[in-house]
């Protein structure tokens, strides 16, 4: 007796059970088929942005963002060596867009719209201090890329975004005007899809198979690796200088770097933004003249060593720098242009002259391989940027598909450049999303 009793009992708790395991299914059938007004992929910086722009703009729409890692924007948290350098003190958009090797015809009317000093604007109404350096990067007067997450993260919440992370994305389709998305953990649908996922391989061929070119992503911002005596053990010198790449149109002029691996510095970087699918066809194996008195030619040179001859005549020409250069670089020079450290001016010779003058104003130096620029890294590639309505930032392919961020074949040398594509770009999203 006491034996049916007790399995009457535990058929009833099962099937109580199996009850509230159906209507936990039941919930969570409805959530993932519950339509979205506006899905984000991507929990980054262009993803957060664009979220709570729509979110703020339209309270009543439902704005969810997926995040396929186990955290939110991690690159903002590494951005500016930990400090997040949100844009740059440029706030003409006609000068703006000429930081940017692909992008600078298509960013000019955008950055119309919403440009650097916009930029500071919103952040500073939303609590967070801005400052500008004197090379015209800008940051949070902390120091500190925590003070961006926080904001991103409280005016989400402020405004209800739902968003979600390890939400892998594994197929987008369109069926009667609607997105579905099947993810990790579910199919999700939508009426508006953005894509802020920057360069994710994976994504990029979803997109191939909706119909978009994507222009395949090779390295944009890196350092070149060089091994020369010339510039051995000078770890952390730092000089102005003009650099060109051998054989090519390719030219920069800025602060140049030398490091344990080779050069880096504004003026690498510049070089390697504006020829970076020619590098990569290169093998980063190829070489690069530098001048070290930047706009100074080998002839003009050597009219002004002639003249340092006769001004410097007794004095040591190691010991004696004439130029504006950095003390052990300008003897690493010396030594390449075969003077002995104990020679005086008024004895260096018509070929050591020449020597001299060509070490400072053309002097070679053989690039193989590259560098990662710090923490950051940046590609040149993406969706084809004639596929995409830059008025709107809307796909010419698919309606109600949009791209923010890297995710477009956008890039900008270093100094808060590629942030300002990623906020103009979800600024404008969230302008025209539901007013088309």
């Amino acid at each position: 007796m006491n034996f049916k009793l007790k399995s009457i009992s535990l058929q009833t708790t099962n099937n109580k059970q199996q009850t509230t395991n159906n209507k936990q299914q039941t919930t969570n059938n409805k959530q993932q088929t519950t339509m979205i007004d506006v899905l984000i992929i991507g929990g980054g910086a262009a993803g957060f942005f664009t979220a709570i722009n729509v979110a703020e703009k339209y309270p009543s729409a439902s704005v969810v963002i997926l995040e396929r890692g186990k955290e939110f924007l991690t690159k903002v948290r590494i951005s500016g060596g930990g400090r997040c350098n949100v844009t740059h003190a440029c706030f003409d958009p006609k000068d703006l867009v000429k930081y940017y090797p692909r992008g600078e015809k298509e960013l000019l009317g955008p950055f119309h719209q919403f440009c650097c000093g916009d930029t500071m604007g919103w952040f500073e109404e939303r609590g967070v201090e801005l400052k500008i350096e004197d090379d015209g990067r800008i940051f949070p007067v902390s120091d500190s890329s925590q003070t961006i997450i926080d904001c991103f993260l409280r005016e989400a919440k402020k405004y209800q975004v739902d968003f979600r992370k390890n939400h892998a994305v594994k197929h987008i389709s369109k069926e009667d005007a609607i997105w579905h998305v099947e993810t990790s953990q579910g199919i999700l649908k939508a009426n508006n899809l953005v894509l802020a996922t920057g360069s994710n391989p994976k994504i990029w061929k979803l997109l191939e198979t909706l119909g978009h070119t994507i222009v395949p992503a090779v390295p944009s911002l890196f350092t070149f690796n060089i091994k020369d005596t010339r510039i051995k053990d000078l770890l952390g010198i730092a000089t102005p200088a003009n650099v060109k790449v051998v054989d090519t149109k390719l030219e920069s002029n800025g602060p140049l770097l030398i490091t344990h691996w080779g050069m880096s510095g504004p003026g690498i970087l510049k070089l390697s933004a504006w020829g970076a699918r020619i590098l990569a066809d290169k093998n980063y194996d190829f070489q690069i003249e530098v001048n070290w008195l930047n706009d100074v030619s080998p002839q003009e040179c050597i009219e002004l060593l002639k003249d340092y001859k006769i001004q410097l005549a007794k004095k040591i020409v190691q010991k004696n720098n004439p130029f504006d250069l950095p003390k052990r670089l300008w003897q690493r020079i010396v030594q390449a242009s075969k003077i002995d450290e104990n020679i005086r001016w008024t004895d260096v010779n018509k070929q050591q002259t020449e020597e001299l003058a060509n070490q400072l104003t053309a002097a070679i130096f053989q690039v193989k391989g590259k560098s990662t620029f710090k923490e950051e890294f940046v590609t040149a590639g993406g969706i084809d940027l004639k596929e995409v309505n830059f008025k709107t930032f809307e796909s010419k392919k698919h309606q109600n598909l949009y791209f923010a961020g890297e995710i477009l074949n956008i890039d900008a040398i270093t100094g808060g450049f590629n942030f300002q594509n990623a906020w103009t770009g979800s600024f404008v999203i969230s302008e025209t999303i539901f007013n088309l």
